[in-house]
């Protein structure tokens, strides 16, 4: 029997968890529902797809999203933020100061990969900075449920920010990677890459995580630990980073 996500598109990854894999760039879209609140991890590539997302989340749970987290500051996963108006925006420390300096930047590479320019300027003339910035590690409440976010970059970009959702009822924690971790294929390391700190935050990632948790890559199938064990060691041969002791 089909839940309400699946009815919708979405994959159901536990109690109030689940995500949708984007059309176009694939990239991973998650919300996490508590009793008072709704998080949505990364927010899509343009307005449009914000605002279909928000309505989504919105028809499928009776209620409208609170939180929005952004993994990372590439334009497939921030610039549907401002379709989210009123709603409290989470990054990594520094993710607001690069948004902010950088639309122009955002606009071409958004255009560069295939979105509409109009669309792309709409989306980055708008674009929402992060109210919170994370540091370390910040606990958001949604009601009974707490969500931990948690600056584990830099890797991927210079502003990663992974979030776990604790396990519930015997479910194992499940934690949204952002680009830290791809699994449909190898790991872009783009122009704003640390690729030789990159090892290292999957180390941190791992250690959030633990060995049984679920790990739900910025883009691709849905994985566990000894994947990202494989990725991290793999990311360390191609960058030439010493091994995990």
């Amino acid at each position: 029997m089909h839940t309400a996500w699946e009815e919708a598109g979405w994959e159901r990854l536990g109690d109030g968890v689940a995500r949708r894999r984007m059309p176009g760039w694939d990239e991973t879209i998650g919300v996490i529902a508590g009793t008072t609140g709704v998080m949505i991890i990364d927010t899509g590539a343009t307005l449009r797809d914000g605002a279909q997302l928000r309505r989504t989340i919105r028809g499928v749970l009776g209620r409208d999203v609170t939180h929005v987290a952004l993994t990372h500051p590439h334009f497939d996963h921030v610039l549907g933020t401002a379709a989210f108006a009123g709603v409290e925006v989470f990054g990594a420390a520094g993710l607001g100061d690069l948004l902010r300096r950088g639309k122009d930047g955002l606009r071409q590479d958004a255009v560069r990969h295939g979105v509409d320019p109009d669309a792309a300027a709409e989306a980055t003339d708008l674009l929402v900075a992060p109210h919170h910035h994370v540091h370390g590690q910040l606990t958001v409440e949604l009601g009974e449920r707490q969500v931990l976010l948690a600056n584990v970059g830099p890797g991927h970009s210079a502003h990663d920010l992974a979030v776990l959702v604790p396990g519930r009822q015997g479910s194992p924690e499940i934690v949204f990677c952002g680009d830290l971790v791809e699994e449909s294929g190898e790991p872009q390391a783009g122009p704003d890459a640390l690729p030789q700190q990159w090892p290292g935050a999957l180390d941190r990632l791992l250690a959030l995580g633990g060995e049984d948790a679920v790990y739900v890559p910025g883009h691709g199938a849905v994985v566990d630990a000894a994947f990202v064990h494989a990725q991290r060691d793999a990311l360390a041969a191609r960058f030439g980073v010493a091994p995990a002791s």
